[in-house]
């Protein structure tokens, strides 16, 4: 299956429905759209809608990769919890398996999350209630 869409088909969630769009405050996702949409020079994968936690940011910073510090230079603010960020799928499946993973926004996690993590696994950390 191909999850990197042309730009002109509309991206899909992992629900299969159209992605919603994560975070404009602050702003995030790979093209700074607000969504968690990826292409072929998103290397890392930044696809999983999750909303912050202090856990997960203490986990991100012991892992290399510290999302609380303001990055002016970048237009980076930092995050706080509650605040919603397009996270690298790879790092929030390291983050499933220590038992740290935040909680999902299914209908803004893009269907390329599912290469690195079950769809139960992201149904048991899902914020968003899912329409029957």
């Amino acid at each position: 299956m191909r999850y990197l869409a042309r730009m002109s088909e509309p991206s899909r969630n992992v629900l299969g429905g159209p992605l919603l769009t994560c975070s404009l405050k602050p702003r995030t996702g790979w093209l700074r759209d607000g969504c968690c949409r990826t292409n072929e020079q998103d290397r890392g994968s930044h696809v999983v809608c999750a909303q912050m936690t202090a856990e997960f940011l203490t986990f991100s910073q012991a892992r290399g990769n510290d999302l609380s510090t303001p990055v002016p230079a970048y237009g980076f603010p930092g995050l706080k919890p509650g605040d919603r960020w397009c996270l690298c799928a790879s790092r929030w499946a390291e983050a499933l398996a220590t038992g740290n993973a935040p909680r999902v926004v299914l209908a803004a996690t893009h269907e390329a999350a599912l290469r690195y993590a079950k769809i139960e696994d992201y149904l048991a950390h899902a914020v968003d209630a899912i329409e029957s």
